[in-house]
């Protein structure tokens, strides 16, 4: 199973290195790596060009911004299957595809997720958030719910049958995508209850006070939009945020509740 990896980047010279070999030490190598860079204008294409091996395929070009990148990208993807690899993100661990493809053997699998640890910027190893997903089942939505986004892989027949990232929404696109996708085309979701990706806090949606009130507007409107609720779906969304500091992993990558 070819599985095609998309990072948007733009100007994340001391990140890239990271997410590159997180994902070419994964054991599943049936992989294309699709970098859609902005027109970084520091040492990110010099740190991609050391790093780079034939499965890399970079356009460096002006976007919109990360969801018209990701778009980009997504569009130039060949893979049977979509993830994405933030540039200031990594794999877990080497086996990540690997579980990520034998769930997919299952053709009635239409997308596959998992569990998120968020990490300091400058210390990867030190976790600070811990978002234990859980299965999905589509009451959950109601209750603000939905799967870490960069722990989210789908068969790209889903791109092109119920579209990309709407680019109306700056911040919270990921988040309109999701329920876009999960309450018109009705998918198969596998959870796998390990820890897929490590996130380094300090994003675009909560760099600022009025970030994560536009966050909170783009995210609304995506809820009205989808029919799932209001102002009572974003506190549920927002509050479930809470437990996340509340959560530890184990050995084995695993999350379990705090003691």
């Amino acid at each position: 199973m070819k599985i095609s990896i998309v990072t948007a980047v733009y100007n994340r010279a001391d990140t890239i290195g990271d997410a590159l070999r997180s994902l070419q030490g994964q054991t599943h190598t049936d992989v294309e790596h699709i970098v859609q860079d902005g027109g970084s204008t520091d040492r990110t294409l010099d740190v991609i060009a050391e790093l780079a091996d034939p499965r890399l395929k970079l356009e460096s070009v002006r976007d919109g911004g990360i969801y018209d990148a990701l778009n980009r990208g997504i569009a130039r993807a060949t893979g049977d299957v979509v993830g994405l690899l933030h540039s200031d993100d990594l794999l877990a661990h080497g086996d990540v595809l690997a579980h990520v493809a034998q769930a997919f053997a299952d053709p009635q699998v239409d997308g596959v997720f998992g569990d998120l640890v968020y990490v300091a910027k400058d210390n990867p190893d030190r976790v600070i958030r811990y978002w234990q997903a859980g299965a999905y089942a589509p009451e959950r939505l109601r209750r603000g719910w939905m799967p870490p986004h960069p722990t989210l892989f789908l068969r790209r027949s889903i791109f092109e049958k119920h579209g990309d990232y709407d680019t109306e929404f700056r911040i919270a696109a990921d988040y309109e995508a999701i329920l876009r996708w999960l309450t018109r085309a009705d998918l198969h979701l596998a959870y796998l209850p390990e820890v897929l990706v490590r996130m380094r806090v300090g994003g675009e949606s909560n760099r600022s006070l009025g970030r994560i009130l536009r966050k909170s507007r783009e995210d609304l409107r995506a809820i009205r939009r989808h029919e799932i609720g209001g102002l009572d779906v974003l506190a549920a969304k927002n509050l479930s945020k809470l437990g996340q500091f509340l959560r530890r992993e184990d050995a084995s990558g695993s999350i379990r509740g705090h003691t």
